[in-house]
C-alpha cells in the first residue's frame, strides 16, 4: 500500500481466528491496514485464521502490537475512535477522515472500560434482542459505510 491508507483498523486481543482472518480480508479487499493488539487469543499460524484470509495474506498491511500502550506509541495522528455495543451513540455520528483508527474489542467481554471512556465509542444500532452482532460482520459494516461517506466509492 503505497502513502497513508484511507483508515485503519484495530483489534484489541482478538479471541477467535476466523474472525481476524475475515478482518484481514476485509482489509486486503479495502486496502486498509490492519493492527493487531497482543495478547491473541489464537497462535498467528492457526489454520482457521489462515483459512479464513485465503491466499490473501501477502497483500495484507499489518501491523502486530504487545499492547495496547504499544498499539498508542506507535500510532500516528489519526484519531482514534472505538467501537462498543456499550456505546449510546451510533457509528454513523462519527465524522470519520482518512488515516481515523476504528478499534474494535474482544469476541466475548468487547473493549475495556478504561478505553471505551478515554475515546469517543460508538455503536452499531441493534433493534432485536440480540445483545452484539459478530466482529468481523460489525467491521465490516463500520468499513465500508465510512468508505462510501469518504467518498472511496
Amino acid at each position: 500500500m503505497e502513502g497513508r491508507p484511507y483508515l485503519h483498523v484495530v483489534l484489541y486481543q482478538p479471541e477467535i481466528p476466523a474472525n481476524a482472518g475475515n478482518i484481514a480480508r476485509l482489509c486486503g479487499a479495502a486496502e486498509l491496514r490492519l493492527h493487531l493488539i497482543h495478547p491473541l487469543g489464537f497462535k498467528v499460524d492457526d489454520k482457521h485464521l489462515k483459512r479464513a484470509g485465503l491466499d490473501y495474506w501477502p497483500e495484507i498491511d499489518l501491523c502486530h502490537h504487545k499492547s495496547f500502550e504499544a498499539f498508542l506509541e506507535s500510532k500516528d495522528e489519526g484519531r482514534l475512535i472505538a467501537f462498543s455495543s456499550h456505546a449510546s451513540e451510533d457509528y454513523p455520528k462519527a465524522g470519520v477522515r482518512r488515516g481515523d483508527y476504528l478499534l474494535f474489542g474482544r469476541e466475548t467481554v468487547g473493549l475495556p472500560s478504561s478505553i471505551r471512556e478515554a475515546y469517543p465509542c460508538y455503536r452499531i444500532p441493534i433493534w432485536g434482542k440480540v445483545r452484539s452482532l459478530n466482529l468481523s460482520t460489525a467491521a465490516g459494516i463500520v468499513v465500508y459505510h465510512y468508505l462510501h461517506r469518504m467518498g472511496r466509492f
